[in-house]
């Protein structure tokens, strides 16, 4: 499992429960990073979960306002942080562009990550919050290393992710397989993978249906998983 915690073990636990066997190795650490609210009108917006759970105490001076989520999980973080009157987006940053203009919104919030996908619509003036950081792996643990050359499935959930596996992996020389969860994730792994499939949508269920689809094809037998996920054949 590539992605950062909580989300390996959230992705980890969907993965057991579809029968599919997991080594986590996140690629990144989430550390939170000092920022204010300063003169930023209108409501929030929160392309990633990380955001909310990193926020901090300034969190608490915005939970009045409405909160436009990337997602489903992202959604859940809010209102664990205390957020109420909630816009849940279907997964995709730019995807919550049109629902901004269809509530009539001119200005936003926006609480990010270092390394973020920009929105800059003309017509909506985004202020954007860096609330924490992905501090980057040095190396794939050597589990995870030898299960993707032995042809498991990797999932790359963002872009970053792809990027950071494609430098990690440039000496191996060994393809691998990969379950990407974006068209942008996918093309950010470079030519690392001999195959490659995108999620049917940008939802981790997508993700897992994708890696069983790609294991049940051509994963090998055993107990292990991949650098994410091999089928259980056991």
């Amino acid at each position: 499992m590539l992605r950062p915690e909580p989300g390996a073990s959230e992705t980890a636990a969907r993965a057991a429960a579809t029968g599919l066997a997991v080594i986590k190795a996140p690629l990144f650490t989430i550390a939170p990073r000092p920022w204010t609210i300063g003169r930023a009108p209108g409501p929030v917006i929160a392309t990633s979960a990380n955001a909310l759970r990193h926020g901090g105490a300034a969190l608490a001076a915005l939970t009045g306002r409405r909160l436009y989520a990337v997602g489903a999980a992202t959604a859940r973080a809010a209102r664990a942080a205390g957020f109420a009157d909630i816009v849940t987006g279907p997964g995709d940053a730019a995807a919550l562009v049109p629902l901004l203009r269809a509530d009539g919104i001119t200005a936003a919030l926006r609480l990010a990550g270092a390394d973020h996908v920009a929105i800059d619509p003309p017509e909506i003036r985004i202020a954007t919050r860096i609330v924490y950081a992905a501090e980057a792996a040095t190396a794939l643990p050597p589990a995870a290393a030898a299960a993707l050359r032995e042809g498991f499935v990797a999932l790359v959930h963002s872009p970053a992710a792809g990027r950071l596996l494609a430098a990690l992996r440039e000496d191996d020389g060994v393809p691998i397989t990969v379950a990407a969860i974006s068209a942008a994730a996918a093309a950010a792994c470079g030519t690392i993978a001999r195959r490659i499939v995108v999620a049917d949508a940008p939802r981790d269920d997508a993700l897992l249906a994708a890696a069983a689809r790609l294991c049940d094809q051509a994963c090998p037998s055993g107990d292990d998983s991949d650098e994410d996920h091999g089928r259980d054949r056991g």
